[in-house]
């Protein structure tokens, strides 16, 4: 497996995107915090998690991500669609405008990276939602590999009400999870789907009482820093490509995974 260098984290940008970044050992939290606005997100949000993602080191094996207050989050920050409300100096969704093709193309590519990372193989990402994940906010929650929800968790991925498409990586894992006619459905209806839905449809892990919802996602990570790490990392490796992959490809990395895992464990033992 790759491994791409590490980036310290600048300080002063998660405090003007409201994240923090707490570890314990191999678990990283990464709360947003900005509940007073219900987590709405913003470039310079989507800016800094790219960050946090590149900067973290081999150690890490968990990425928790929740949101601070009632809501997990409420999607983009709507005056970052405002012209009337730009700010010079401050970046928004509506400079997209000003550029051609394709500078809003590697624009976007970079937005984007704020979300991929999440699905690197180093590490299992969880994410635990309460309240709403609406938008930008359900294209967050989509990236990670596990979601536990509260039972007043509301999904809704609201683009299309807006004239938009989603653009946040969030298509690709929302097709793999509830198959391409209810993908459809619930992106061009903008409907919310309620926690129990999510659940029964392929959305989520499960959706527990919200005031047991921290509980659960600990019991969880505590169960996925149980295994050998390269045990993990490289189950994830195998799964993320299974989809796409032609049997006997499939097979061949199987084996050679296999092998890793073989000889990592004979060394150990003869240590």
């Amino acid at each position: 497996m790759t491994t791409a260098p590490v980036v310290p984290l600048d300080p002063d940008l998660l405090a003007a995107a409201h994240l923090r970044v707490d570890r314990t050992g191999p678990v990283v939290t990464v709360t947003l915090d900005r509940p007073e606005a219900r987590n709405a997100q913003t470039p310079t949000t989507w800016r800094a998690l790219a960050a946090v993602g590149a900067s973290l080191d081999d150690e890490v094996r968990v990425v928790v991500l929740r949101g601070a207050g009632a809501s997990f989050s409420a999607g983009l920050d709507r005056s970052m669609l405002d012209p009337t409300r730009s700010a010079p100096g401050v970046e928004s969704v509506v400079d997209l405008l000003a550029m051609d093709d394709a500078g809003m193309s590697a624009t976007i590519d970079d937005y984007q990276r704020g979300f991929t990372w999440l699905r690197d193989p180093r590490w299992v990402s969880v994410v635990a939602v309460q309240g709403h994940a609406i938008g930008a906010g359900f294209q967050l929650a989509l990236s990670c590999d596990l979601r536990v929800l509260g039972d007043d968790a509301q999904l809704c991925m609201k683009e299309a009400a807006l004239g938009l498409v989603p653009d946040l990586t969030g298509t690709k894992p929302l097709v793999e999870a509830v198959g391409y006619a209810r993908a459809l459905e619930i992106c061009a209806t903008a409907r919310v789907v309620p926690a129990e839905e999510a659940v029964s449809i392929g959305l989520a892990l499960a959706a527990v009482p919200t005031d047991q919802l921290d509980d659960t996602v600990a019991h969880l990570v505590a169960a996925l820093v149980a295994p050998m790490s390269g045990a993990v990392r490289e189950t994830k490796a195998l799964l993320l490509a299974a989809s796409s992959t032609p049997l006997e490809e499939q097979r061949r990395l199987e084996r050679e995974a296999q092998g890793r895992r073989f000889r990592e464990l004979a060394a150990l033992a003869g240590a």
